[in-house]
This record gives structure tokens, C-alpha cells and sequence, in this order.
């Protein structure tokens, strides 16, 4: 699934380290999710999002909604 992840990590300055120990995932599912190679579970979109302070649509892009 593609994601702005990776922008949203470097932004704030952070390692990809310390997001997966602020969101409590391992560094491999980080790097994973970054490179749209993981989808995450619904409950972790909702605690990266919440970290971030974004809606999870602002994070994790829709394929199916329509403009």
C-alpha cells in the first residue's frame, strides 16, 4: 500500500528506530511499510497516524476512493 510514511519519519526527524519503538513494531515492519511491501494492520494505520497527529487517510493513501 503506498504511504507517505517515509516522509512523515524524516519530517519529524526521526530514525526509523525511533518510530518502531514509539509505535511499538519492530524496525524490519518500519522499513517494510516504507517500502509498501507490508500493509499494516488497521489498528497500527490508526497508531501511526495518531502519532503523527494526521487522519489515517492523510497517511495511508485510499486506492479506492473516489475523487
Amino acid at each position: 500500500m503506498k504511504n507517505g510514511l517515509r516522509s512523515y519519519r524524516k519530517a519529524h526527524g526521526l530514525s526509523q528506530l525511533e518510530l518502531a519503538d514509539a509505535v511499538e513494531v519492530t524496525r524490519q515492519s518500519i522499513i517494510a511499510m516504507e517500502a509498501a511491501k507490508y500493509d499494516p494492520s488497521l489498528p497500527m494505520a490508526y497508531r501511526l497516524a495518531a502519532y503523527f497527529d494526521v487522519p489515517v487517510e492523510e497517511l495511508f493513501y485510499n486506492p479506492w476512493k473516489v475523487s
